[in-house]
C-alpha cells in the first residue's frame, strides 16, 4: 500500500508568524500520520507564497517526522525551527511484523559509526547506540537514517533492515512527477469545485484505490484561499474536466456542506483522508 499527500509551498501562506505557521505544519504531520501516509510531499507553488515558502515548509515537516530521540543529533539550531516547541507530537505507532523474519518492531535510526569489520553503530532511540552487522546489500554511510528492526530491549536484539520506518517520508517535488510516479495509484484532486462526495460513491471510489487488497492513491490539496485551480492556472468550471486537469483522475470535495468560507488544508486533510481510509 503506498498513500501519499500533496501539499503546496504556499501551505503557510496566511499565516501571521511564524509560530502559527509552525503550528499549522505541525498538524498537517499528525494528519499524515494518523491516516498512515506513507509519502507527504511537498510541491511548489512560488505564485502563492507569502514570507515564508518551499524551503520552511519542508524543514518544519521534515523536523516534525523526524523521532523525538533523533532530532538533536539531525538536526542543528535553524531559523525555521525557532518555533518548533509548538509542534504537537506525533506518537507514529511502531509497525510490527510477524513470523521468525518479521518480528519486532520498526525504528527509524542514524548512522553515528561505520567500522571496517562490517558493523555499523546506530542511534535508534534505546539507551545507547547499538552496533549491528550491515546486511549484503544494504551500503550505508555515517550520517545516513536507517531503519531498524528491535525483536528484544533486554537483551538488545536488533537487525537493519531495507524497509521503510514508520510515519511520513517527507518530500519535495513538482506536481506531474508526484502524479507520474509508478506507485502513485489513482490520483485525486481535493477542491470544492470537485465531485461533491456522497456514501454511495464513498464505496465505489474506495474500492478503486485497491490493487491486490491494498489501497494505492495519491492527493492533493491547495493551499488558503488558493485551491489547487488557481494554483493550477485552471477555470474553475473545468476543474473536473479531462483537458489540462486530465493529470488527476479525480476531483473530489470531500466536504460538501462547508460551514466556513474557507476549509482550511490541515482541516481538508482530516476531512478527506478520514473518508478515504475507510474499509468495507
Amino acid at each position: 500500500m503506498t498513500v501519499s499527500v500533496l501539499v503546496p509551498s504556499s501551505l503557510t501562506r496566511e499565516a501571521e508568524d511564524t509560530r502559527e505557521a509552525t503550528r499549522k505544519l505541525g498538524y498537517v504531520a499528525r494528519a499524515a500520520t494518523v491516516f498512515r501516509v506513507d509519502r507527504l510531499v511537498v510541491y511548489p507553488d512560488p505564485d502563492g507564497e507569502a514570507k515564508r515558502g518551499e524551503g520552511f515548509v519542508e524543514t518544519v515537516l521534515r523536523y516534525a517526522a523526524t523521532p523525538p530521540y533523533l532530532r538533536k543529533e539531525v538536526w542543528d539550531k535553524r531559523d525555521e525551527l525557532e518555533f518548533a516547541g509548538v509542534l504537537p507530537p506525533l506518537r507514529v505507532r511502531s509497525q510490527t511484523g510477524s513470523g521468525s523474519e518479521g518480528s519486532g518492531s520498526l525504528r527509524q535510526g542514524i548512522v553515528t559509526e561505520v567500522g571496517a569489520d562490517g558493523h555499523v553503530r546506530v542511534n535508534c532511540g534505546l539507551q545507547h547506540p547499538i552496533s549491528l552487522p550491515a546486511p549484503s546489500g544494504i551500503e550505508v554511510s555515517e550520517g545516513e537514517r536507517v531503519t531498524v528492526r528491535v525483536s528484544s530491549r533486554e537483551p538488545v536484539r536488533a537487525k537493519l533492515v531495507a524497509e521503510s520506518p514508520p510515519g511520513p517520508a517527507v518530500e519535495v517535488a513538482d506536481l506531474d512527477s508526484a502524479l507520474a510516479r509508478d506507485d502513485s495509484g489513482t490520483t485525486v484532486a481535493a477542491s470544492r469545485h470537485g465531485e461533491e462526495l456522497t456514501v454511495a460513491r464513498l464505496g465505489q471510489i474506495v474500492g478503486d484505490f485497491r490493487r491486490d487488497g491494498e489501497a494505492e492513491y495519491t492527493v492533493a490539496f491547495g493551499a488558503p484561499e488558493r485551491g489547487l485551480p488557481a494554483i493550477l492556472g485552471v477555470d474553475v468550471d473545468d476543474a473536473g474536466g479531462h483537458g489540462e486537469n486530465g493529470r488527476f483522475d479525480l476531483w473530489l470535495n470531500t466536504v460538501p456542506n462547508q460551514g466556513s468560507e474557507v476549509v482550511r488544508t490541515e482541516e481538508a486533510m482530516f476531512a478527506t483522508l478520514a473518508c478515504l481510509t475507510l474499509t468495507e
